[in-house]
Formats: structure tokens, C-alpha cells, sequence
């Protein structure tokens, strides 16, 4: 199987409006997408489906704009991050950003550690739960991470131990350590 380059397939797209080469990025790409949204929405599938998808429209409607100063992927995630704030923001009247997305009506209603991982989450203020996500979900560095959500590494840095440290105590509370 010939192994194609992000670079080449967005030159396609970009040049040649060639459909088969985006269609190649979102096969490529799509699960990564949408395990980061399963993480931000606490396991809501059908949320993180929309997400994606929306994600996806923007990526083919901007790909003009992909500059090439990052990578693919990282500028993927920047597009991906910003669907979410955006739909955190427009249902802003309904929950502030810091609650649980549970508590707005969007949780998944799987069983067991996934349940207790997803409740975890929901603790976590919305910037702990991204970085997080992006860490421990989608394995992004904390440079990348910073590169992805625009806060200073620092900022990363303290967003994740705090976050960790919250998951650890929820879990280690319920029988997980």
C-alpha cells in the first residue's frame, strides 16, 4: 500500500480539488477526531459524531488556508478545538463551560470504568479536560497541546497536573487505585 503525505494530499486537494485525497485525510484522521471530542463530551457519541463532521466541513472549506507551519494534524486539532469552544459557547445560556456536560444533557450512557472515566472528566474545569483529552487521549505533547488550544506551555502544564491530580483522586475515591 503506497503511503501518501499529509503535504501531498492537501496539494491535491488544494490544486486539483480532488475529492479522493480529503477523503483520504478524513480515513486517516477521523477516529483521532472523534476520540478527542468522546473525551471533551463525556462519551456522547452522537455529539461527538456532529462534532466531527463539523470539523471536517470546516477542514475541506479552509484547506486553502493550511500554510504548512504546522503539521496537518496539529492544525486539524486547532479547527477541531475551536468547533468545540464554539459549540461551548453557543450553549453558553444553557450551562456555563465549567459544568459537567452531563449535567447539560449531553452525557453517554455506557457502563462501568467508561461511565467512571467519563464522571472523572466531568470534574475538570473545560481547559483541564482539553488538555487533558489531548494528552492522555490523543497523546499530543504539551507543545503540541499549546500549539493546538494557543495557552502558553506553562499554562498546558498546569492545566494537566491539575487535572491529573483530580482524575487520580475521583478514581482512586471509587475503588480504582
Amino acid at each position: 500500500m503506497k503511503v501518501t503525505s499529509d503535504i501531498s494530499l492537501v496539494a491535491r486537494v488544494v490544486v486539483f480539488g480532488d475529492k479522493r485525497a480529503f477523503d483520504a485525510l478524513v480515513r486517516k484522521y477521523q477516529s483521532d477526531v472523534r476520540a478527542f471530542f468522546m473525551g471533551l463530551t463525556l462519551g456522547d457519541a452522537p455529539l461527538s459524531d456532529d462534532l466531527a463532521q463539523e470539523t471536517f466541513i470546516k477542514v475541506y472549506t479552509r484547506i486553502t488556508t493550511f500554510r504548512g507551519k504546522s503539521g496537518f494534524k496539529t492544525w486539524l486539532f486547532r479547527i477541531a478545538y475551536n468547533v468545540y469552544a464554539d459549540y461551548v459557547r453557543s450553549r453558553k445560556h444553557v450551562c456555563d463551560i465549567d459544568d459537567s456536560v452531563r449535567r447539560c444533557g449531553t452525557g453517554g450512557t455506557d457502563g462501568g470504568l467508561r461511565i467512571d472515566i467519563y464522571e472523572s472528566l466531568a470534574l475538570l474545569k473545560a481547559d483541564e479536560r482539553m488538555c487533558v483529552t489531548l494528552q492522555l487521549i490523543d497523546g499530543q505533547s504539551v507543545g503540541r497541546i499549546a500549539e493546538i488550544t494557543g495557552m502558553a506551555e506553562g499554562t498546558v502544564k498546569s492545566h494537566l497536573s491539575r487535572g491529573k491530580a483530580k482524575l487520580a483522586a475521583f478514581l482512586k475515591e471509587n475503588g480504582y487505585g
